[in-house]
C-alpha cells in the first residue's frame, strides 16, 4: 500500500520484520477505535525523512494510520514482550500494555525505522491498566523528544500527536491521544530479559543476531559476536548518559525496560532538565529514594548493563565462569568510556582545547561551585560564553562566593576559552520545566498556541532570538518544586 499520494518518491512500504522474526517475543493486536481523531501537532521534517507526505497524514486516512486502525500492507502490529527491572525489583512479563509497533519502514537515506504507537489501547501486557493515554503526557514526549533531537542527543521521535475523542480517567477526566513514535528499534536490555527468562538459550541468540544486523553490524565480524554486541552496547549507552549530563537531562525512570539497544533515548514520563545543578536532583513522584537522581544516572547505566550481560551469558562462553569474567572485564570499560565523553563534553562547553584530562580539576571545581550557589546549569554555561569574549558580569552574578569564582574564571581564562565552539555546544533553550506545564495545561484545554511557542524555541536551541527571552530563563521563585507523573 502506498502511504502517501501517487507519485515516485512517495510510497512507503511497510514489513513486519520484528513480528516475523521473533514471534516469540510478540502478540499480534489491533489499536483500539478513535472515536474522533483530531491532529494535534505533526512533525513535517521527520514526515519528510520516512518519505511519508505530511498533507495525506493530515487527512482521514493517514489519521487512521497514526492512530492504528489502518493497517498498512506489509505490516504486523504487535505488542512487544519484554520484562524489566524497575527500581531495582525484577518484573518478568512487561510489555507494551498500552502501545503497538505498527511496523518498519524504510527512511530515503535506506535505515529501517520503527512506527511504535503508544496510546493505542489495552494489550495482553496492559496488566490492569486501560492502555489510553491523556494529551498531556503524549505532548509531554513530543516536545522533549524533539528538543533532544535538536540537542544532538540519541532518542526515539515523535511523529505526530492525535486527539482520539475519547475520555481518559486518571485523578481527573482528561482528552485522550496517541503518540506516534519513530526509533531505530524498541530493543530494549528488558527484551533480553524476557528472553532470557524463557530458557531458551536458541531464542536469546536469534535475538541477539537480530540486534547484531539491525543496530551493531560490525559486530557480526568479531571472534565472538555476543562480546562484541555487548561491548558496543556499552559505548553507546556510556556516550548517551554522557549527552543527558552535559545538558541536565534527568530521565526519571531508568528500568532495564527503557535501556535501549540503539543507544537511544525512550520513555519520556517522569523526566526534566534540572535547573539549579543539584546532583540529588529528581524529578519523578515515584522515585523516593532518588535511585534515578540526575547524578546516579551513569551508576545506574552502567547496573543495567550488567543485567544485560546476566542474559547474554550463555553466549559469552560455553563455561560459566568464563562468561562471568569476560563481562565483568567488558563493564569495567563503561565507567572509562563515560568519564572519557563526559569530560570530553565538559571540555567543549569550557571552549577548551588540549588534554581534558589535565582540566579535570578546573572542570570538578566548578561544578562544586555550581552545588554551592544553586546556579543555573543551562544559563551559567552561555553567560559562560559571553565571559570569553570579556563581559564577566552576567556569570559573576549567579554566585555566592564571587572570591572563589574570580579565581576559577581567572584560570579558566588563562586557557583561552573559545566562544563560538561553546556557542555551539551550550543550548539556550531546554524545555524549562514550568514552560512545560504551561503548554501542556493549555493543551488540555484547547489551545496549542503556547506548545507551538515552546517547540519553535527549544528546537532551534542553540540561536538566540530575539522575542524568546522568557524561553532562556529559570522557573519564577514561586513555581516551587517540580514534580512528574507517569502518564498511567
Amino acid at each position: 500500500m502506498s502511504i502517501a499520494p501517487p507519485g515516485p518518491n512517495q510510497s512507503v512500504a511497510f514489513a513486519g520484520h520484528y513480528a516475523s522474526t521473533l514471534p516469540e517475543l510478540a502478540v499480534r493486536w489491533q489499536a483500539d477505535a478513535a472515536p474522533d481523531p483530531r491532529l494535534l501537532v505533526l512533525n513535517e521534517p521527520l514526515a519528510a525523512e520516512l518519505g511519508i507526505d505530511a498533507d495525506w497524514l493530515r487527512g482521514p486516512e493517514g489519521l487512521r494510520l497514526l492512530t492504528g486502525t489502518r493497517v498498512p500492507d506489509g505490516a504486523t502490529p504487535v505488542a512487544q514482550a519484554y520484562a524489566g527491572h524497575q527500581f531495582g525489583g525484577f518484573v518478568p512479563r512487561l510489555g507494551d500494555g498500552r502501545a503497538l509497533l505498527i511496523g518498519e519502514l524504510t527512511t530515503a537515506d535506506g535505515e529501517l525505522r520503527d512506527l511504535h504507537l503508544k496510546g493505542s489501547g489495552a494489550t495482553p501486557f496492559a496488566r490492569g491498566g486501560d492502555g489510553l493515554a491523556a494529551v498531556g503526557p503524549m505532548l509531554r514526549e513530543y516536545v522533549i523528544s524533539e528538543a533532544m533531537h535538536a540537542l544532538g542527543i540519541p532518542t526515539t521521535r515523535s511523529l505526530a500527536v492525535v486527539a482520539t475523542g475519547r475520555t481518559v480517567a486518571r485523578e481527573t477526566l482528561l482528552p485522550g491521544a496517541v503518540l506516534a513514535r519513530v526509533a531505530k528499534s524498541h530493543l530494549r536490555v528488558g527484551t533480553f530479559q524476557y528472553a532470557a527468562t524463557t530458557g531458551d538459550p536458541a531464542l536469546v541468540r536469534r535475538l541477539a543476531d537480530y540486534a547484531i544486523a539491525r543496530h551493531h553490524p560490525a559486530a557480526a565480524g568479531a571472534d565472538n559476536p555476543y562480546v562484541a554486541l555487548f561491548d558496543a552496547v556499552i559505548a553507546v549507552q556510556a556516550d548517551l548518559v554522557a549527552r543527558w549530563m552535559l545538558v541536565g537531562f534527568v530521565h526519571g525512570v531508568m528500568n532495564t525496560d527503557n535501556t535501549t539497544i540503539s543507544g537511544e533515548t525512550i520513555d519520556y514520563g517522569p523526566c526534566a532538565f534540572m535547573e539549579a545543578y543539584d546532583p540529588e536532583t529528581v524529578f519523578s513522584s515515584i522515585d523516593s529514594w532518588g535511585r534515578y537522581a540526575y547524578g546516579n544516572q551513569p551508576t545506574i547505566a552502567g547496573w543495567n548493563l550488567a543485567r544485560l550481560a546476566e542474559a547474554l551469558l550463555p553466549l559469552f562462553a560455553d563455561d560459566q565462569e568464563q562468561a562471568i569474567a569476560i563481562a565483568q572485564d567488558r563493564l569495567e570499560g563503561f565507567s572509562v568510556r563515560f568519564q572519557q565523553a563526559l569530560t570530553s563534553g565538559m571540555q567543549a562547553k569550557l571552549g577548551l582545547t588540549g588534554d581534558p584530562a589535565t582540566q579535570a580539576p578546573l572542570m570538578n571545581e566548578l561544578l562544586e561551585q555550581l552545588a554551592a550557589s544553586h546556579v543555573d546549569f543551562t544559563s551559567f554555561f552561555r553567560h559562560l560564553g559571553s565571559a570569553a569574549r570579556g563581559d564577566t558580569e552576567p556569570a559573576r552574578g549567579l554566585f555566592v562566593d564571587l572570591a572563589a569564582f574570580d579565581a576559577w574564571l581567572t584560570r579558566w581564562r588563562a586557557g583561552d576559552p573559545d566562544a563560538e565552539l561553546m556557542d555551539r555546544v551550550n543550548p539556550v533553550y531546554i524545555p524549562r520545566n514550568h514552560l512545560v506545564e504551561e503548554a501542556l495545561t493549555a493543551a488540555s484545554d484547547g489551545d496549542l498556541a503556547p506548545t507551538r511557542q515552546l517547540l519553535a524555541a527549544v528546537t532551534t536551541p542553540y540561536q538566540e532570538r530575539s522575542g524568546l527571552e522568557r524561553y532562556a530563563e529559570p522557573a519564577p521563585e514561586d513555581f516551587g518544586r517540580y514534580q512528574t507523573f507517569c502518564g498511567t
